[in-house]
């Protein structure tokens, strides 16, 4: 396949997508500002620390949470009492909003995304745990294909204290199961990023994360009913750079395969050394870190030193219930353990769209781009459509199409031809309820891949495929 039809196929795909989200976007529009009548007063923080010692009503002692009536996937919360569908009465550790729009590190998604855990109060302590286990056969095809059986996925953990004065202190611990693949992490045909093993660049496979993928606390004072300031500090966390991490956004979280545009728009969210100082004005957030650009190195059992020498600026806006925009900008000092010397520059910007679909079902969207572009190098440009649609409580079905231009394919080279090459992956799962706060699912993906006739001989088509099957069990 040349390059003019692979273009046309992914302008297709990415086509038919928006125009079948068109309907949703249409019913949103009466929520749009101008469009609707005001809107309800925004949740406040407690007045007071909450003193409970026993689970929140409707989770203890494993009984199972109440039905989800508000058609968003909330998972039970919708019907514990002081909480409306999105949980407005649970503000956000860094401001008076709903927690549903938390994702990872201090990013924003829609304030209709879902927000699983489970949620217990200790004294004065509100606490959430929540964890997913995949267990992944991957075949990849061609001479620069691999097979490998892995397991991937998190464990979470967050722990807050509402003070008198309205303040807020949070803390959150996020664990990988993925250390164990090893340095050759798992195949995945047009991946590329840090070195897993610190002497070759890695490409056509997708590292491991590291076991501590998040070790963060988080200070915020309430300045007003309309504006609080924020202090997040993490070994290691998440600069303000980019939408939520891939494997929080609910457009693809039900996916265990990594996006080929991961180091274009999300890579920074396990960094060893973050320093974040934020404003939320209403539904406006502006963020200004300083953290280390180096990327993870090959160790991956271990913490390693902060450094806080590269710099990154986030501005993000919530206009509705179901819409979550962000862009940003970071330099980035020696990313690249292979290339010390090379210093460089990010922008991200995206779009990320949440509404019911049905019922009880849901169905979430994110189109982004991101840009790389390294000392004396070229810009290098990555774009992403990505969704999913939840039917019903137990199917999900998740579709991805993505375009990058990179310079990283060519084998034993740092940096050789540019070259644009896109994927196409679409994918299943369905869950099975084992107890009220346990699921277990089955599921599989197709992926097809484009590349130039430059490459093709080397992975012996012009559009080699992969798949995977999957195995899962969340705790939530």
């Amino acid at each position: 396949m040349k390059a003019q039809p692979t273009k046309t196929l992914l302008a297709t795909v990415c086509a038919t997508a928006l125009l079948s989200a068109a309907p949703a976007l249409a019913q949103d529009m009466k929520d749009m500002p101008g469009m609707q009548p005001a809107a309800p007063a925004k949740p406040a923080r407690p007045t007071k620390p909450a003193t409970h010692d026993q689970p929140m009503p409707g989770m203890d002692h494993g009984a199972p949470p109440p039905a989800d009536t508000s058609g968003s996937g909330h998972d039970g919360m919708a019907g514990m009492p002081g909480m409306d569908h999105d949980m407005g009465a649970m503000t956000g550790v860094f401001g008076s909003y709903p927690m549903n729009r938390e994702a990872s590190g201090t990013s924003w998604q829609p304030d209709a995304s879902e927000h699983s855990g489970i949620h217990a109060m200790h004294g004065a302590w509100t606490t959430m745990v929540h964890a997913t286990v995949n267990g992944v056969y991957d075949r990849q095809q061609g001479p620069r294909g691999d097979t490998k059986t892995f397991v991937s996925g998190m464990l979470m953990a967050a722990a807050r204290r509402d003070l008198s004065n309205l303040d807020a202190l949070n803390f959150r611990v996020m664990l990988s199961p993925e250390p164990p693949m090893g340095p050759s992490g798992y195949p995945l045909l047009l991946a590329s990023g840090e070195t897993a093993d610190g002497v070759h660049p890695l490409i056509d496979r997708q590292h491991p994360h590291d076991l501590f993928m998040e070790l963060s606390a988080s200070y915020t004072h309430r300045l007003s009913e309309h504006d609080n300031v924020f202090l997040y500090a993490g070994l290691p966390g998440e600069p303000a750079f980019g939408p939520p991490a891939f494997m929080h956004r609910q457009s693809i979280q039900d996916s265990p395969e990594a996006p080929i545009s991961h180091h274009w728009l999300d890579s920074t969210h396990i960094t060893f050394g973050v320093a974040t100082l934020g404003w939320v004005h209403d539904d406006w957030k502006l963020e200004v870190s300083r953290f280390k650009g180096r990327e993870p190195d090959q160790h991956r059992w271990d913490i390693e030193a902060p450094k806080l020498d590269s710099t990154a600026v986030r501005l993000s806006w919530n206009p509705t219930r179901n819409w979550a925009l962000q862009a940003s900008w970071a330099d980035q000092k020696s990313p690249e353990q292979l290339d010390p010397a090379e210093d460089e520059h990010r922008w991200s910007a995206s779009a990320i769209y949440t509404t019911g679909f049905g019922q009880h079902g849901s169905w979430a969207t994110t189109a982004a781009w991101g840009r790389r572009r390294s000392t004396g190098g070229p810009a290098l440009d990555a774009y992403v459509l990505e969704s999913a649609v939840k039917p019903s409580g137990p199917w999900t079905v998740f579709a991805r199409a993505e375009s990058t231009r990179t310079d990283e394919l060519t084998p034993g080279v740092l940096h050789g031809p540019v070259a644009t090459v896109s994927k196409v992956s679409l994918g299943l799962i369905h869950d099975w309820r084992l107890a009220p706060h346990v699921k277990f699912g089955l599921g599989g993906l197709y992926a097809v891949n484009f590349v130039p006739s430059s490459l093709a001989a080397s992975y012996g088509s012009d559009d080699p495929t992969g798949a995977m099957a999957f195995v899962r069990l969340k705790i939530e």
